[in-house]
């Protein structure tokens, strides 16, 4: 299924495919100041679909993930990394796609604080 999203503002606006079945819950710092709910997918199935040079980077920590935010008003709808195996992925923040209820999304929660 191929789903659409974007910041608060909509200056990054992007479309992803993929099978929602589950998003991941991350107790680190940052996941937990922005209540992200990861939805990991390979790099590929992410298109952007305004210009790359509107958003906004942020890295901490071993800087292993780009956190991806708009610089207008703030709202990170996903970062990018790689998996252990090296493969490109995207986190995309559920809570920024368009028209979904999360309720019945499976919640797999992470503990991120012991990294």
């Amino acid at each position: 299924m191929t789903y659409t999203g974007s910041c608060h503002c909509g200056r990054i606006a992007f479309s992803v495919e993929g099978s929602l079945d589950q998003v991941m819950e991350c107790n680190c710092s940052i996941c937990t100041k922005r209540g992200a709910l990861h939805w990991f997918v390979p790099r590929d199935k992410l298109t952007l679909r305004t210009a790359e040079a509107d958003l906004s980077t942020y890295t901490f920590n071993k800087h292993r993930i780009k956190h991806r935010f708009c610089g207008i008003c703030g709202c990170a709808p996903f970062g990018e990394g790689a998996d252990p195996k090296g493969n490109p992925m995207a986190a995309v923040n559920a809570r920024c796609l368009d028209g979904i209820d999360l309720a019945p999304v499976k919640r797999v929660p992470f503990d991120g604080r012991s990294l």
